[in-house]
């Protein structure tokens, strides 16, 4: 209660209005409005604080800003076993992109070698956000100096209805193109992916200012008609 109560001291509340059209599907009533700054400082005071342990226990939360504190907390955990567990016993109450993509716990860094497995279990989930926050960690960990084009299938072959999980897919595939161009453009040229999907990537990868004009050019030239 006294950390909710923290939040609604820093209410800002046309800055509530703007986060309830940004996150369509969550009840205006449930943003207190406390700006992404402000959560991470409370958060980074909040995570050794004897509280922050009872408040990670109460779910579900009744305030979107509370679950973005809650994500921002995990995300200073030290210890890599008990932060899996915590993100595991969250993920299941996350029903938004902004709380899923605030969550980037820092010790996942450390731990690449045993984290794959856990990404593999959230990628294969049919819960979307967990699904999602699986790929977005594959996309945040694995596409630079512990890339191996095997991680490309994980996502690859994920198929759904869920258009958050879809634009998450191509983001990841949009990042893969700019750090690893050589083995993922096969996977737009061979039209690997959802159509859909792989129209929203070459989009994405057009607009990145890490792809060169010829290969945006290229791309431009791989879209497909039959897109969703």
């Amino acid at each position: 209660m006294e950390i909710t109560k923290r939040l609604f001291e820093l209410q800002d509340e046309k800055y509530a209005d703007f986060q309830a059209k940004l996150t369509p599907g969550i009840p205006r009533e449930s943003f207190i409005g406390v700006r992404v700054p402000q959560v991470r400082t409370l958060a980074k005071s909040y995570y050794k604080d004897p509280e922050s342990a009872d408040f990670l226990q109460e779910l579900p939360h009744q305030y979107y800003d509370e679950n973005m504190l809650h994500g921002l907390v995990l995300s200073e955990m030290k210890d890599f076993e008990a932060c899996v567990k915590a993100v595991d016993a969250f993920l299941p109450y996350v029903d938004n992109w902004a709380v899923c993509d605030i969550m980037s716990p820092k010790v996942f860094r450390k731990h690449k070698e045993e984290l794959l497995p856990v990404i593999k279990r959230w990628v294969a989930s049919d819960q979307v956000y967990t699904c999602r926050f699986g790929i977005e960690m594959l996309m945040s960990h694995y596409l630079d100096q512990d890339y191996k084009p095997e991680y490309l299938e994980i996502v690859a072959a994920v198929r759904s209805e869920e258009y958050y999980v879809n634009m998450m897919i191509a983001w990841f595939f949009a990042t893969a193109l700019a750090k690893q161009w050589d083995t993922v453009i096969p996977y737009i040229e061979e039209k690997r992916l959802e159509p859909w999907v792989h129209n929203k990537t070459i989009q994405k990868a057009r607009e990145s200012y890490r792809i060169t004009p010829e290969q945006k050019e290229y791309l431009k030239g791989l879209r497909v008609l039959a897109a969703k």
